[in-house]
């Protein structure tokens, strides 16, 4: 949610470099399993597995964004899990980095046993302490292209089904993306042009769209009047800026949502790979549908659930949160210049210890606390040990 200001936006992307439609096989798609999963800040999907033989159930996150599956380098050392150089380079929104794997392992769900997949390791400590609990690892296309998975955002399962022939439900629309292991869409956005363009189809990020600033540039899509603000965001590779702002429309096959939330990526390291990509569309979005990630007959098939009505997130703080286990404790982060946090008086290194009277101590908690445009968020906070209460009132992005 965009009022959880500049610490939810997690781009979880991982480039791993190296309606009502019947689809005929051979035979119909087996029922497999069952699983019950979560919705992390921005709608983004955490289940459980095991790995290999660790009794020890792990949180993993379901990322249509990342080309492998992998794991957390602290659960690695955690569990003494034999690994090796790959040779291979994983990319994030603030660096790229070879990264080792651990080879021929097991992910283990309910009813379901995955061999010989190969997990690449990277560290998710940023993650972890955004989210406020341990993330081990995420799930991605060494996985889903093996199976046909439905996520139900109504009931909170998954459900996995061996690869054959799928009866869609009626009402809905297929889409037909091209993969590079990633699935890419051709999407329309509107703002002060309309612009067709491709999009990575993103679950791991908990946002509703993204796009490279040199698209932005080179499209000239955005009205003269929008005044982007800029926002601290952390995801893979560390910390850095983005911008935040709305665009008029935005089409996924034949569904149009109106004054969108924007995020714009100054990708460096071309993680994105525009000019082939401009950007993604994020679970934040993605969330109000039922899927149907149907990789093996590279279609995803898309179904208006209860969330489809619900309104974007438009507030804006300019706060950054993030957990330290350790300490138990939730800290501030960079504060931006100008924002409603700045002028409120807050500063990095306050410690939370609550917000409107709420004292959970739950960092998802408070920030859905300060997603009112307008209204005013009075946060108890700790400064060099001592008790400081201040008030900020919400803004809004434009």
């Amino acid at each position: 949610m965009l009022s959880r200001a500049i610490c939810y936006i997690i781009l979880l992307f991982i480039s791993i470099r190296g309606n009502g439609q019947e689809i005929y096989f051979q035979k119909p798609a087996k029922f497999i399993t069952q699983i019950p999963f979560i919705q992390l800040t921005g709608g983004v999907i955490l289940l459980q597995a095991k790995f290999d033989t660790i009794e020890t159930p792990l949180n993993f996150i379901l990322d249509t964004g990342s080309g492998a599956i992998s794991l957390d380098s602290a659960t690695v050392e955690e569990f003494k899990i034999p690994h090796e150089p790959s040779g291979r380079v994983v990319g994030g929104i603030a660096g790229t980095r070879e990264v080792d794997y651990a080879k021929n392992n097991t992910l283990i769900l309910p009813q379901l046993r995955v061999d010989s997949l190969d997990f690449y390791i990277n560290d998710y400590n940023i993650l972890s302490s955004v989210y406020g609990l341990k993330i081990d690892g995420i799930i991605g296309y060494s996985f889903l292209k093996k199976f046909i998975v439905k996520v139900n955002f109504d009931s909170s399962y998954l459900q996995i089904y061996e690869p054959g022939s799928m009866i869609y439900p009626q009402g809905g629309a297929i889409l037909r993306p091209v993969f590079s292991a990633l699935p890419i869409l051709r999407l329309y956005v509107k703002d002060q042009r309309s612009i067709e363009s491709n999009f990575y189809f993103d679950t791991g990020a908990g946002l509703s769209f993204l796009m490279t600033s040199q698209f932005q540039k080179d499209s000239a899509l955005l009205k003269k009047k929008r005044r982007p603000q800029f926002i601290q965001v952390q995801g893979l590779g560390g910390r850095k800026q983005m911008q935040l702002t709305i665009i008029s429309s935005l089409q996924i096959g034949p569904y149009k949502f109106r004054q969108v939330p924007a995020n714009i990526l100054n990708d460096e390291f071309n993680v994105i790979s525009y000019p082939s990509v401009g950007g993604l569309i994020g679970n934040d979005l993605l969330r109000r549908f039922n899927l149907i990630l149907n990789y093996p007959q590279r279609q995803i098939h898309l179904l208006p659930n209860s969330h489809f009505q619900e309104k974007f997130d438009y507030s804006y703080t300019g706060i950054s949160m993030y957990y330290i286990e350790d300490e138990d404790k939730i800290y501030l982060d960079e504060i931006i210049k100008k924002s409603p946090a700045d002028k409120a008086g807050l500063r990095k290194g306050d410690v939370v210890v609550g917000i409107n009277g709420n004292f959970s101590n739950n960092i998802n908690i408070y920030k859905n606390l300060m997603n009112e445009v307008g209204t005013n968020v009075k946060l108890v906070l700790l400064r060099d040990n001592k008790p400081v209460i201040l008030t900020m009132r919400v803004g809004k992005i434009h």
